[in-house]
């Protein structure tokens, strides 16, 4: 694990795959066989599963909690706090190992601080999820989701920008220029 930064008091357990330029911070512990990518921050009190996948770029900020089944694409960003579950019907007493549900949090999305995500879920492409939300249903790219349940209240672009969509179901982002259509009820980025 050249070129990566483990604080002292964080454990990375013997197996665990780390990429090149990744910062793990205080108390943090990754368990064998998950595979976090190149350039990530792992903040502060942050656990990473078995078999956890976490892509390039990713931040992860303090007391986030990647149960077995969450896989996080490149340049996800995960706010402090939000949560991830893997079992829909957990019991202390009942052992269900073998009923994780996969979760998914696609390219470029944003979790917020607070936030809950029920296993069995995808994340579309950069969507948002905000602070404190509970997430119960798919979110679809560059939607942006809030509340308890979240429910789309929008689009985002892939900078972080709400979208106006104009009577043509077009939109310009206000922080890039780039352009955006709604087809069918889906986001599409056009340039």
């Amino acid at each position: 694990m050249d070129k990566v930064f483990i604080h002292p008091t964080a454990v990375v357990d013997e197996g665990a795959q780390v990429g090149e330029g990744t910062r793990i911070w205080h108390f943090s512990h990754l368990a064998p066989g998950c595979r976090v990518g190149e350039g990530c921050v792992i903040g502060q009190n942050v656990f990473i599963d078995n078999n956890v996948q976490v892509g390039n770029r990713v931040k992860v900020q303090n007391n986030v909690s990647l149960y077995n089944g969450v896989i996080i694409e490149e340049e996800v960003f995960l706010g402090p706090s939000c949560v991830f579950t893997n079992v829909i019907n957990p019991r202390a007493f009942v052992e269900r190992k073998q009923e994780f549900k996969q979760t998914i949090v696609r390219r470029g999305a944003t979790v917020g601080a607070n936030a809950t995500v029920v296993c069995g879920i995808i994340i579309g492409e950069y969507a948002l999820v905000g602070a404190g939300s509970v997430v119960t249903k798919d979110v679809p790219p560059y939607a942006l989701v809030y509340g308890c349940p979240a429910v789309q209240q929008g689009w985002i672009s892939r900078m972080g920008y709400t979208l106006h969509l104009n009577k043509e179901g077009e939109a310009v982002c206000p922080g890039s220029g780039e352009h955006y259509v709604l087809r069918q009820n889906a986001l599409h980025f056009l340039a």
